[in-house]
């Protein structure tokens, strides 16, 4: 990869055809650092040289920006000055267009020089690819003739490979490091087009034009001026939502510290509701919301005393409704966090069962919201396949041989038959059993005979 993106800058008939203008490839390289900076939502090379002077001038130091001190870029990139800069230099120059903004900017994650490296690359191959196509449609003679609509066509095709190739890097990627499906490469190169790659497409041919024609560069700067609002409005939604992961975060990690023995539990039902969600067709914000509810599920174990928690042995009747009242400790917690919305009533009624005898309220039917339908469904799935310190953890086969025995009088029907179907097509990684000699003190009940606490059969959990 890295060495396939060092040959588009040797030079040669196809990387550099004709003089380059290198005030322009400067000059585009700076635009697109500037504005990449403010699609991720991080400072711009200027404001970063701006604080640096400043710290050396013994100035105050500046606060990182992000939650906790943090920088978290998005995944959102501004792409109309790379789009220019394929339609307005050598394919060679082109690919030189991204690397200052890559090799400066922020890094989320992972070893930064190679992260740095391969999205250098990456968008190298990408601009390449595409100046070497337009130039083969003879994009540059019409675009500099200025003959619409044919000059569209060079243009659009141009970008569709940057997109196709950019795509097709991600999900390789993808497919090495976490062995996703071959599909995955379609996918992948179907992802990244679309409205926005279109807008983009046409915000960095309009650049183009008016930088080539009579107007210039700085009319060129100003046609980036709504992109830039709306990638700007983008980047604060981004950090947003980063800040929304990050309560999520704390919550869970304050649960699982207490409760050791469901450690992973509420990030793998927030995964599992996820699932049958998807095979029920809800998507967008709702999804993304069911998921924090899945996630926190648990969090009313917060106010349930830790040795209950831990207990290996069966609960009395007294302890027993200590434990039930977790879910309406639960909401009580999260009700002041507004971005939850639907995620509450989850939250508090993940414990109701379809015939009417669950808690905290006992609701029956479609009485019980949605969402703690789902949210039941995957708990379940999860303590039944997780070992538990009075449980080992038991097969999917056996798991789902439960479910569906409960399925109408515990589960509702419809949620039970989704996470099957979605366990089916994406699998499921049973939590593994202790290690070698703490195996022994977890007893090996099997599904659908009463284990502790009492009355919290099989199907329910903590």
């Amino acid at each position: 990869m890295l060495l396939a993106a060092g040959c588009c800058l040797l030079p040669g008939r196809w990387n550099w055809t004709g003089p380059v203008d290198w005030p322009r490839v400067a000059l585009l390289a700076f635009l697109h650092a500037c504005w990449e900076s403010v699609a991720q939502g991080v400072p711009s090379p200027c404001l970063r040289a701006v604080r640096r002077a400043r710290s050396r001038l013994g100035g105050p130091p500046r606060a990182a920006a992000g939650p906790a001190g943090v920088i978290r870029p998005s995944a959102n990139t501004f792409l109309p000055v790379l789009y220019a800069g394929v339609l307005m230099l050598p394919p060679g120059a082109a690919a030189l267009v991204a690397l200052p903004a890559v090799l400066t900017g922020g890094v989320p994650g992972g070893p930064p020089l190679l992260r740095r490296a391969w999205n250098a690359a990456q968008f190298a191959l990408a601009a390449w690819t595409a100046a070497v196509l337009f130039g083969l449609l003879h994009g540059p003679r019409l675009l500099l003739g200025a003959r619409y609509p044919a000059a569209l066509a060079p243009a659009l095709a141009a970008v569709l490979a940057f997109c196709l190739v950019n795509g097709v890097l991600v999900a390789g990627v993808r497919v090495l490091a976490e062995h996703t499906p071959l599909p995955e490469l379609a996918r992948g190169a179907r992802s990244v087009l679309g409205l926005p790659a279109l807008v983009h497409a046409l915000g960095g041919l309009m650049m183009a034009v008016l930088w080539q024609g009579p107007y210039g560069a700085f009319a060129a700067v100003l046609a980036l001026l709504p992109l830039s609002i709306s990638a700007w409005v983008f980047a604060q939604g981004h950090r947003e939502r980063a800040a929304h992961r990050a309560t999520v975060e704390a919550l869970v990690q304050a649960v699982e510290i207490k409760d050791s023995y469901t450690r992973g539990h509420s990030e793998r039902v927030g995964r599992a509701s996820v699932l049958i969600a998807g095979q029920l067709g809800m998507t967008g914000e709702r999804l993304r919301t069911l998921h924090f509810a899945g996630t926190l599920h648990d969090v009313g174990k917060l106010g349930v005393a830790t040795e209950l928690l831990r207990r290996n042995g069966p609960l009395s009747e007294a302890e027993r409704r200590a434990v039930e009242v977790h879910p309406e400790y639960g909401h009580e917690l999260v009700r002041g966090i507004d971005f939850l919305g639907e995620a509450h009533a989850g939250i508090l009624h993940h414990h109701e069962r379809l015939d009417g005898r669950g808690y905290p309220h006992g609701l029956a039917g479609d009485r019980i919201p949605e969402f703690a339908r789902i949210i039941a469904v995957a708990d379940a799935f999860d303590s039944m396949t997780s070992t538990r310190s009075y449980r080992r953890g038991r097969p999917v086969p056996e798991a789902v041989t439960e479910l569906r025995r409960c399925a109408g009088s515990q589960f509702d029907p419809v949620m039970v038959e989704a996470l099957v179907a979605a366990v089916g097509r994406h699998g499921w990684q049973p939590v593994l059993p202790p290690a070698e000699g703490e195996d022994a003190a977890v007893p090996d009940i099997p599904l659908g005979v009463p284990e502790p606490p009492p009355r919290l059969t099989t199907g329910g959990a903590r």
